[in-house]
């Protein structure tokens, strides 16, 4: 009513009969005529018997309604985390609100389970399968991952096969909902049993991670609740058994009973099955291939859990016998080589999730790898290691070394390590310039750089007023190559790189950029040059063998290529650093293609080139990235590369071929040109050009020159 007393008149000599004493709510606003006066009826009379009395009570009703709109609305203005937001609310608005919240918590946490646990997971392995690497000929080269097998039907077991494990691990299995709370007391004061019931044990090991949080126990509760809800006990418990871990990397009963007792779970034996229940609670511990004694005792244990609940007499239980432990599997295969853990990721991503164990072909090449393991392990290398890719122009890696030893160090350093590629990168530099119109036969300036603040130093101090394109990557003019990468520009030749299938990062306009000074792996410089071999980029790198290509994938797949002239220019460049340049050690009877490269401070030594089908690339260093003995790419790594393509590609040592006129002068007919012969294991190695005869030896930082002007020592620098 306090809306209502507003409209009350304050002067009190007003009349109190009638509706006198209110304002009215309307007022007309005709001009006043004598025939509308209520107070005369039109007989003469003064009306008040047919005038009706108001109706207080519909005004009050209709006021209360104003004064309830304006609480609400002040109400509706106050903040809802402020308490008067809720005060005076009726027990109706808070039992719908209610009601509707836990409809939208359970709709929520439905859906959370659905993605989080979902019911088609815990019929899948919780550990990857095995997986079997063969070579491309079938040489089994690696074998990794659990062992896995079918998974088991409860309704397919001997009784004698399941009680053990409802006995030790979860007694009131096919009572309770999920969660046990007698079971998780009787196990604290007893020792006997496991705290979590085995439908909180499938959801850990299948949705969750093992740390040992109050969150993941109260989750682990939950998605028990929903898997009690969803599955049926038979079904939970045999999701169970084909997913436990019994040690020895073996998953699941079908699995580790073929494993400890070469039978079938279907056809264990009660101290078996006895003996299999009790190794999960500590697989490792419990091994009984080891420690079968510890194994022993804890079948004990499950033996006299089974005669508490009373699945066996107390004579029985003490006449069951020890098992014979029968593991016949042997495993002659290495679980891992520098190959198969670069292979093993990527096969993987191209098998489903079973229970089946997988082999897999891939591309290695069985007589190539044992020819790089070969070539590798003779080569002078001290304490430094080393690297090996070699691949087909389509990008099948066929041999791969990571290391000098895998078993002293897994790290793969011809996928893993990021070093700088040295003068291999002017690879780029040079192509980007001949798609801009430039000749092997164009000149640049080969002088000192004297201007700005970045000024490389070519090997030994050597310039000319001018020098070629060939003759710059031939001798590796670092001077020509920077000056070549700015009048190109940085982002052609970043946009060279990339196009190869360079994905690592490279500052633009940074003119070191041009000596290789970013980092990539050997396997992504190897790949690069592949494109280059074929004219057809990128290539990608695989281990698995492609399936044929369809129609579609043919059309919807964007490859690219150089013009025949820019790639014929490149590959005369390329030749010629091998044949008279500074890749002179790794010069074959046959077409080949390559490019050294050294970093700053000899840090790194680079080979990379390719010949026939094959393209390989050599790396040496030292993983603490520090400087090497004196070792240039145009050494040890060229050397290795040489020593592995002439075996790979079946070319025949160099012959004397027959002179017409045996009476003549003799000539050298057994040594070409260029070629380097080793003296030994320490690196030394005799080469015979044109000029005369030079003696050099790895680590070693001159080298002796003997020719028409006597015997001259000449200081070696990196040729980068």
């Amino acid at each position: 009513m306090g809306l209502f007393a507003r409209f009350r008149k304050r002067s009190s000599d007003e009349p109190r009969g009638g509706d006198n004493g209110f304002y009215p709510l309307y007022e007309s606003q005709r001009d006043y005529h004598p025939d509308d006066d209520d107070d005369a009826g039109s007989d003469g009379s003064d009306g008040s018997a047919s005038r009706p009395s108001p109706d207080y009570s519909a005004w009050d009703q209709q006021l209360s309604q104003v004064d309830q709109s304006i609480i609400r609305e002040e109400r509706r203005r106050i903040p809802w985390w402020r308490p008067d937001h809720y005060r005076g609310r009726k027990k109706r608005w808070w039992a719908l609100r209610i009601i509707a919240a836990i409809f939208l918590l359970f709709f929520a946490l439905v859906a959370w389970l659905a993605i989080t646990a979902p019911l088609s997971k815990s019929l899948e392995p919780i550990a990857a399968p095995q997986v079997t690497l063969l070579a491309s000929d079938g040489t089994p080269i690696a074998r990794s991952g659990a062992v896995v097998d079918a998974p088991v039907k409860v309704a397919d077991l001997p009784e004698h096969v399941i009680q053990p494990f409802l006995a030790i691990e979860d007694r009131r299995f096919y009572s309770h909902w999920g969660v046990d709370p007698r079971g998780i007391a009787r196990a604290a004061w007893t020792g006997r049993g496991g705290g979590s019931t085995i439908t909180q044990q499938l959801a850990k090991f299948t949705f969750l991670t093992p740390e040992q949080t109050m969150t993941r126990k109260a989750r682990e509760a939950l998605i028990a609740f929903w898997l009690e809800t969803w599955l049926t006990k038979d079904e939970i418990l045999s999701r169970y058994l084909s997913n436990a871990y019994f040690g020895d990397n073996q998953y699941g009963l079908r699995a580790a009973s073929l494993h400890y007792f070469f039978r079938k779970p279907e056809n264990l034996k009660p101290q078996q099955a006895a003996m299999l229940a009790g190794l999960l609670q500590a697989p490792s511990r419990y091994n009984p291939t080891k420690h079968y004694d510890r194994a022993k005792a804890r079948m004990d244990l499950v033996i006299g859990a089974m005669a508490d609940v009373g699945y066996i007499t107390e004579a029985q239980a003490a006449n069951m016998p020890a098992p014979r432990i029968d593991v016949r599997a042997s495993n002659d295969v290495p679980t891992g080589t520098y190959f198969a853990d670069w292979a093993l990721p990527i096969a993987r991503e191209e098998i489903e999730a079973t229970y089946s164990k997988q082999v897999i072909t891939t591309t290695l090449d069985a007589q190539l790898q044992a020819l790089a393991n070969r070539v590798t392990s003779r080569a002078a290398l001290g304490d430094a290691q080393v690297a090996l890719v070699a691949m087909r122009p389509t990008g099948e890696v066929v041999a791969m070394v990571g290391g000098k030893s895998y078993a002293k160090s897994p790290f793969n350093r011809a996928t893993q390590a990021k070093r700088q590629p040295g003068s291999t990168f002017k690879l780029f530099v040079y192509l980007a310039a001949l798609e801009a119109g430039w000749n092997p036969e164009d000149t640049i300036d080969n002088t000192p750089i004297e201007n700005g603040s970045y000024r490389p130093k070519n090997s030994r101090d050597r310039y000319s007023d001018t020098i070629t394109l060939e003759d710059a990557l031939a001798t590796s003019s670092n001077v020509a190559a920077v000056r070549l990468f700015n009048e190109v520009g940085s982002e052609n030749v970043i946009r060279t790189a990339r196009s190869l299938g360079i994905a690592s990062p490279m500052p633009e306009g940074d003119p070191s950029l041009a000596l290789g000074t970013s980092t990539m792996t050997l396997l992504e410089l190897t790949a690069a040059y592949a494109g280059v071999s074929a004219n057809t980029f990128p290539v990608r790198p695989h281990a698995i063998p492609k399936a044929e290509t369809g129609w579609w994938e043919w059309i919807t797949t964007t490859t690219d290529s150089v013009s025949s002239r820019a790639h014929q220019d490149l590959e005369q460049m390329l030749r010629a650093a091998i044949n008279r340049g500074t890749g002179r050690a790794a010069t074959l009877p046959i077409a080949n293609y390559g490019k050294t490269g050294t970093t700053q401070n000899y840090r790194d030594a680079l080979f990379v080139g390719y010949a026939g089908d094959l393209v390989v690339g050599v790396w040496v260093g030292n993983d603490d990235n520090s400087p090497l003995n004196k070792v240039t790419g145009g050494g040890l790594p060229a050397r290795i590369w040489k020593d592995f393509m002439r075996s790979a590609l079946s070319l025949p040592a160099p012959k004397p071929s027959s002179a017409p006129d045996p009476e003549g002068p003799v000539q050298p007919l057994d040594i070409e040109e260029g070629e380097e012969i080793p003296l030994g294991q320490d690196g030394t190695s005799i080469r015979f050009e044109e000029q005369g005869i030079i003696l050099s030896q790895d680590g070693v930082p001159v080298e002796l020159r003997l020719d028409e002007n006597g015997l001259q020592v000449e200081q070696l620098e990196p040729d980068r």
